[in-house]
Formats: C-alpha cells, sequence, structure tokens
C-alpha cells in the first residue's frame, strides 16, 4: 500500500520554517523536492521584507533630507529674496516670470518634468520650455499645469505678481 507511510518521514511545516507555534499543524508528506521547494519560497519571502525595508529606510531618508533642504531654502528665501534678482534686468518678462514660478512649484514639491507634463497633457519639452521663459503658454494650458501642481490659477498668478514686486523692488 503506497498510501501508508511511516511516521518518521513526515515532515512538519513548522519544523520546515523554523516556527513551533503547533506542533502537530499541518503535517504532510513532503519529498525531498517539495522542501527545498518550500525553502526557496521562505527565502524569497526574506528577501524580499529585506529588500521593502532597505526601500522604506531610503525612501525615509530622502524624505528627512528634503524638508531639510526645504527648510533651508525658506530661510535663505526670506533674507535674501529681496537681492536674488540684483544681478538680472529690470526688464522681466512676464513669461519669464511665469516659468520662474512654476519650476520653483515644481521642485518644491519634488516632482519632475515628467509627472507634471503627464498630469496636464502637455509635452514635456514644451513644458520645459515655458519654466524656461522661451514660450507663451496659453491660459488654459496655464490652468491645466497650475491644476497639475495642485494650485488654482488664481493662485498661480497671485504667486507670478509676487514674484514680479519683489523683482522690481
Amino acid at each position: 500500500m503506497e498510501m501508508m507511510t511511516r511516521t518518521d518521514e513526515r515532515m512538519d511545516v513548522n519544523t520546515l520554517t523554523g516556527r513551533s507555534e503547533q506542533p502537530n499543524a499541518r503535517v504532510r508528506d513532503l519529498t525531498p523536492a517539495q522542501r527545498r521547494a518550500v525553502m526557496y519560497a521562505q527565502q524569497q519571502v526574506i528577501k524580499a521584507r529585506e529588500a521593502k525595508r532597505a526601500k522604506d529606510e531610503r525612501q525615509a531618508a530622502l524624505s528627512r533630507m528634503w524638508q531639510e533642504e526645504d527648510a533651508e531654502q525658506r530661510k535663505s528665501r526670506s533674507s535674501a529674496h529681496k537681492h536674488d534678482f540684483s544681478d538680472r534686468n529690470k526688464d522681466l518678462s512676464l513669461r519669464e516670470a511665469i516659468g520662474h514660478v512654476l519650476r520653483d512649484l515644481r521642485t518644491r514639491d519634488h516632482k519632475t518634468l515628467r509627472e507634471v507634463s503627464e498630469k496636464a497633457g502637455v509635452s514635456l519639452g514644451y513644458l520645459s520650455e515655458v519654466e524656461r521663459g522661451q514660450k507663451e503658454a496659453s491660459s488654459e494650458l496655464l490652468a491645466s499645469i497650475a491644476e497639475s501642481l495642485g494650485l488654482s490659477t488664481a493662485q498661480m498668478l497671485r504667486m507670478v505678481a509676487d514674484y514680479l514686486e519683489s523683482d522690481q523692488a
């Protein structure tokens, strides 16, 4: 009778995993190949958990770094904001001011050009040109970009106006 096996050939799954929750729980007959497969699967789970933990630690470190960087930028902006534009011509165009504000908003939120362009429905190259002040964007396009950055058009335009005022001061 092939169905009958000796008890010493049975292997406790908990023994394979190194756990001893219940000594007689889920006892099965496992071939050596099945044992290897179980051990391999357990190793893969352990590796995946370690990789996830490492990824979470890297993300936390990046977040801390960004917060520190943001705090430093706030401090430097408050003291140097008025002197920031002394080297530029006083004839700053609206197109350049809009581009500067859009880039500042995007980088402050740690978003890439690609993320914003996809969300706004604008080509990556065109958005880059708008940010550099090389292209004038339509009002619809500006509204779409502002929305993708989490702002209303009015909020974004107020920031542009503040930027222009600080440039003229």
